[in-house]
């Protein structure tokens, strides 16, 4: 269905703390915007809460959406329509679009968030005007949406841009030896640069137990303050991030690429990575650009809001 009508946008993020809603213009004008905590283990009660924030909005903004679009973690399958792949696990083997549409009383779609957020910053966001953009997703976990041309991709088998779960690259001696992904395998990118990665990373490498050293963020402010343990861990993590993300440079070549979670707060993060990446790119020139998002952690709930306005190609 074509997203030309002047009809609101509902737009839901899912998350495993947080439920985030927004209404919207088709031109990106913000209506109202309202969150709720995630009640966490507890499926009939998200089916509520993500109806019980949809009514809220739609009562504050005095209008209502005839559509929904929902971002979630992990993705529907394509074989059955029950959501898989997420870290929310007791969403986990439910027909969470179907059960969505009886709940909130409309037609609904159901996105990667990482597809979500990759579609905001596509339409109106740090890549805008790109016809190729790669949205990476560097925080708690790491995913990655990808747009082509306006519309998300989901892929044949529904898992583009799962980028996390894929070995990190042209592993260096002291990665023989990878940490153990939640996934199941070893090595996966998503356990070097996640943020609890990082965190991970630093606290191997000055012998402290996992879990007591400095979290991401303030390993950055370490590093900032000049600690030389923190200054080395960031440089291990930007030479791995550049490892990864120069194996999608070279088999997707993006027009931009779009920086979101925590971690895409790093100092310089634009630069580093692209120093970091270009060595590993195949190709005499690296123009790709990488840029920060615009829309900051609202991204998401953004284009789960657009969801309708583009048509998915499962391609």
């Amino acid at each position: 269905m074509s997203g030309a009508d002047d009809a609101p946008r509902l737009g839901l993020d899912f998350g495993g703390t947080k439920i985030e809603g927004v209404l919207m213009t088709p031109d990106g004008r913000e209506l109202a915007r309202m969150r709720a905590p995630t009640p966490r283990h507890d499926y009939a009660a998200c089916l509520r809460a993500m109806a019980d924030l949809a009514a809220a909005l739609e009562a504050r903004a005095g209008v209502r959406a005839p559509r929904a679009g929902v971002g979630a973690p992990g993705s529907l399958s394509p074989a059955t329509g029950l959501a898989r792949n997420g870290n929310a696990v007791w969403m986990l083997g439910r027909p969470l679009a179907r059960d969505l549409a009886q709940a909130l009383g409309r037609p609904v779609r159901v996105a990667n968030d990482a597809d979500c957020f990759a579609l905001s910053e596509a339409a109106d966001g740090a890549g805008a005007g790109a016809r190729s953009v790669f949205g990476a997703i560097l925080g708690t976990g790491v995913g990655a949406g990808i747009v082509i041309a306006g519309r998300a991709l989901r892929g044949r088998n529904g898992v583009a841009g799962e980028w996390g779960h894929i070995p990190l690259p042209a592993p260096r001696a002291d990665e023989l030896d990878p940490p153990r992904c939640w996934c199941g395998r070893r090595g996966c990118i998503e356990t070097w640069l996640s943020g609890p990665g990082l965190a991970a990373d630093f606290a191997r490498a000055v012998g402290a137990a996992e879990g007591e050293g400095p979290d991401a963020a303030e390993i950055a402010a370490l590093a900032e303050a000049g600690d030389e343990d923190a200054r080395a861990a960031l440089d291990r993590w930007f030479d791995r991030a550049g490892r990864a993300l120069a194996l999608i440079v070279n088999v997707l070549d993006p027009e931009a690429v779009v920086l979101g979670g925590g971690l895409s707060n790093l100092p310089d993060i634009e630069a580093r990575l692209s120093e970091a990446t270009r060595p590993h790119v195949f190709s005499d020139v690296f123009e790709t650009a990488i840029r920060r998002n615009m829309h900051g952690d609202g991204s998401g709930v953004r284009g789960a809001a657009r969801l309708w306005d583009e048509e998915a190609r499962d391609t």
